[in-house]
């Protein structure tokens, strides 16, 4: 620690610490126009000086050092200090000072006695309104340069510059346009950070920024992405006037992207659903929850007695709380008897449930994502967090950019692929060639950690005989990367002393997703990168929806009970019925396509699906629309009359992230708490309510009447959350599992003793590689990859309801100038795709993106049909589709109508 005085007060201080660290933690308020916390000090503003042992400084820049004398008080450092701020507001037009102006420029001039009347100048460089969430009046720009460092430095999208000179710099975007048509991806940094209000966001929500969140606010967790960013919700009358990020937000430090910061708008939305729908004569029509619980109270009875209880299933949200999974889960299988319950990671991370767990023995990533601020090189897979989670994948550029080797290996060059040291562009479908490729190269060069691989793994031997078959050059025929690309890549992750492993759907949502799960964790076992050695941050899945993480840890599957317990195992089985007092079936139930298809067979009569637009979303709409009209009872539960509810005889109007209670687990293992801040809009519900509702009228009492209790219940059927409750989250703000007691912080580093596998030791794995489900020929020449854009989320239902959709206002399809040229395609013109399964009507968008003979669009707009065209190849092992390799053709789309 270091020891100094301010103004004679004695002080502490880490090591690295400022004087300005100093001077608050004496505290005493400096102005600091120029500095932000979240920055790298610049000390151009001169507004924090003081005098350290006789000398005059700007306390932003100014290391502590021990036994300094620091002064702050005495007359004339307040002169020049005032001074300093006066020049600054001297150049500025006299709103900028106005009482009811809230900047930290205001604030200093008050603080300092400065007139409104200094603010004379009247500069006229105009105001840049173009853009939904960020409006720019130049006439209060200082250039202090905060917004441009926060814009590079911290989202990294480098989007911001200052323009102009002496008395006439301001900020402006880089593309010197619009602000609304330039790199700006709407995370809201330069909001929070300009000192002089220059840059705002529009509306109620004008002049709050996460620096100075006001009382009326609540904390809750992000309900989009997976990453798990703590929020402050700031109400007025009712309604969210804005939504900040907070600064102590353990994942997040006080950044946020466009959906979280701004994708509200849909709450208050003509579309929400307000009450229950009935289908009567065909149609539905409005209904009180009364009757549209009776009706799915004797949907479901009816259901049992035609055809069992296996004749009902329930397909569980990943936008809905632990406590509403755990509460479905539960109801499926002690008042229906059945374990036909699943929830949407079926569709996007049911290999990484199932690869890591057959690696390490728990279903979640291995480390805190905090280690990865210690990574010295980064491997980063089938992702594109700058777009899908924009936090992280500022957090991950941060740290390339402050030295850490990037390797990326992705199809598309996109996002961190611009940054990488090393870009593979693996063919889609050849992910565990690749990786076999990669952990050749680290055997056969000693890149790996003999003494991990003896005292803490197995399967070392098979691996080795199998890698043989793997030599750079051969995966180069099959993947495409070039042998020298691979083994570059190879040796920047094998020789770091911290490697870190980050991967997205990119990896899971192919025919052998498992495989390509299995086969990336080798890596880490290799380098001994895991199990809390020290040696590096071993492996993450970075988790799509904000609860898909915890959906599967509430049991909301249909193997698996509450923490990850088998229901074939008579044990977990056990230990789960002292608790519920009912018995729970012991055969695992239907996973999502097996519902389907027993719909269409006339097996299910009775299945509920809550928060998922199942005909927008899974694979094949087609077919997912003809197992709901075959259903005799589809219950829907949701915000919006989407395309599924559509097709739904009972609708129940959903609470959203923002009107709920209960907790979240990121993707990283961290629950925190979720806090309603608004009311829902006229009888809307929250899903935990709905299901109590529904079981008290088919004559059962779930018990839990609450969320709190419901996860205080969880804790009994699963020890390893039995240490986590609301009120300790209340007090902690996140807490990661496993967390068997109260008096235990969480494992946030896993295995640091032994893995989780019955023999305690990671086992390595030796998948051969397969070829995917389908490849181009020469009817279908292309292959399509699907995946998210960084504006919209999901189908899209929410971010389609607001400012959101001015950003981004259509789908389109990304593809390579030579395919353009030689399917007659023209940059901005619509296009037909067409797969064998069925077709889609795009916007093209002719680029360097996408690798030749390769095509992307995202499924943000379910009306464009994307989902028609993936076929019914899924994962082997989980059955998670295989929406990253689809054959597809193109044509010129013909005028519509």
């Amino acid at each position: 620690m270091t020891r100094l005085h301010v103004d004679g007060v004695p002080v502490e201080l880490p090591p690295g610490a400022s004087l300005l660290d100093a001077v608050r933690a004496a505290g005493t308020h400096l102005p600091t126009l120029c500095h932000d916390d979240r920055l790298r000090p610049a000390g151009s503003c001169r507004t924090c000086l003081v005098r350290a042992d006789g000398r005059t400084v700007a306390a932003c820049v100014t290391p502590a050092t021990p036994d300094l004398a620091v002064e702050t008080a005495d007359a004339d450092l307040r002169s020049l200090r005032r001074d300093a701020v006066a020049l600054i507001a001297s150049a500025l037009p006299p709103h900028a000072l106005a009482a009811a102006t809230h900047s930290e420029l205001a604030e200093a001039c008050r603080e300092l006695e400065i007139d409104a009347d200094t603010a004379a100048g009247h500069p006229a460089r105009g105001r840049d309104d173009s853009h939904p969430y960020v409006h720019l009046d130049r006439d209060l720009c200082i250039a202090c340069g905060r917004c441009v460092r926060m814009c590079s430095d911290v989202q990294g999208t480098f989007a911001l510059t200052l323009t102009g000179r002496g008395a006439d710099t301001a900020v402006a975007p880089g593309t010197g346009g619009p602000w609304a048509t330039s790199d700006c991806v709407s995370c809201g940094g330069c909001v929070d950070t300009c000192p002089t209000g220059a840059i705002t966001q529009p509306g109620p929500g004008r002049g709050l920024t996460s620096g100075r969140a006001p009382a009326d606010r609540v904390r809750t967790t992000c309900g989009y992405c997976g990453v798990g960013c703590a929020l402050d919700v700031v109400v007025r009358e009712d309604r969210v006037a804005a939504v900040l990020p907070a600064r102590d937000g353990p994942v997040n430090r006080g950044h946020a992207c466009v959906k979280g910061r701004f994708a509200y708008g849909y709450l208050g939305s003509a579309e929400r659903l307000t009450e229950p729908l009935v289908r009567e004569n065909g149609e539905l029509r409005p209904a009180s929850w009364p009757e549209a619980v009776a009706r799915v109270a004797d949907g479901l009875r009816a259901a049992v007695r035609d055809g069992g209880p296996d004749a009902v299933a329930a397909i569980s949200s990943a936008r809905a709380t632990n406590e509403e999974n755990y509460l479905v889960q539960k109801f499926l299988r002690t008042v229906v008897g059945t374990n036909n319950v699943d929830n949407c990671s079926r569709l996007c991370h049911a290999p990484s449930a199932a690869g890591l767990t057959a690696s390490f023995g728990r279903a979640g990533g291995t480390d805190p994502f905090d280690d990865v601020e210690n990574a010295d090189c980064l491997l980063v897979v089938g992702a594109n967090p700058v777009e899908a989670h924009p936090v992280v994948g500022a957090r991950l550029l941060q740290r390339a950019l402050d030295g850490a080797r990037l390797v990326v290996a992705d199809p598309r060059a996109v996002g961190l692929a611009r940054h990488a040291d090393v870009h593979l562009r693996p063919r889609p479908g050849t992910n565990v060639a690749l990786f076999h490729g990669l952990a050749h190269v680290l055997l056969a060069e000693g890149l790996t950690d003999p003494a991990f691989l003896r005292g803490r793994t197995t399967g070392l031997g098979e691996l080795t005989a199998l890698l043989a078959a793997y030599p750079p050059a051969r995966v180069a025929e099959i993947t495409g990367v070039p042998a020298g690309d691979l083994t570059a890549a190879a040796r920047l992750y094998g020789r770091a002393e911290r490697p870190a492993v980050v991967y997205g759907l990119g990896v899971t949502e192919h025919l052998h997703g498992t495989d390509g799960v299995r086969a990336l964790a080798n890596l880490p076992i290799l380098r001994g990168a895991v199990g809390g050695t020290g040696r590096g941050f071993g492996i993450s899945p970075l988790r799509g929806q904000n609860n898909v993480q915890g959906a599967s840890d509430m049991g909301a599957l249909p193997d698996l009970l509450p923490g990850y317990g088998r229901v074939a195992d008579p044990e977990a089985r056990d230990r789960a019925e002292a608790v519920w007092g009912r018995p729970v079936p012991p055969r695992p139930g239907l996973r999502i396509p097996d519902m389907f298809e027993a719909a269409r067979d006339g097996r299910l009569r009775a299945l509920w699906i809550i928060g998922e637009d199942v005909c927008a979303t899974d694979p094949g709409s087609r077919r997912v629309a003809e197992a709901l009209d075959a259903c005799p009872l589809v219950v829907v539960s949701e915000l919006f009359l989407g395309e599924t509810a559509r097709h739904a005889d009972v609708v129940l109007p959903a609470a959203s992230w923002l009107e709920k209670d209960g907790t979240f687990v990121n993707f990283d293992r961290r629950f925190q708490r979720v806090r309603p801040a608004v009311r829902p809009p006229g009888t809307a519900r929250s899903d935990f309510a709905a299901v109590h509702a529904v079981a008290a009228a088919m004559g059962a009492d779930l018990g839990c009447p609450t969320p709190a209790e419901a996860l205080a219940e969880c804790g009994q059927v699963a020890p390893v959350f039995g240490g986590l409750s609301h009120a300790r989250l209340d007090r902690e703000g996140a807490v990661p599992w496993p967390c068997p007691s109260p008096d235990e912080p969480g494992e946030a580093t896993l295995y640091t003793a032994e893995f989780a596998t019955p023999d305690g030791r990671a086992h390595l794995a030796a998948p051969p590689y397969l070829p995917p489900g389908e490849e181009p020929d020469a009817d279908y020449p292309l292959l399509l990859v699907t995946g998210r854009r960084w504006a919209h989320y999901n189908s899209g239902s929410m971010t389609r309801r607001g400012g959101n959709l001015l950003l981004d206002t259509h789908g389109r399809l990304d593809l390579h100038p030579e395919d353009a040229a030689r399917h007659g395609v023209a940059d901005r013109a619509s296009v037909v795709v067409e797969s064998r399964h069925g077709r889609a009507r795009l916007t093209a968008r002719v680029g360097p993106d996408v690798a030749p003979g390769q095509v992307f669009c995202a499924f943000h707009f379910p009306e464009d049909g994307v989902n028609a065209l993936v076929s019914r190849n899924a994962d082997t092992v989980t059955s998670c589709p295989e929406y990253k390799v689809t054959a597809v053709r193109l044509r010129p789309a013909p005028p519509r109508g």
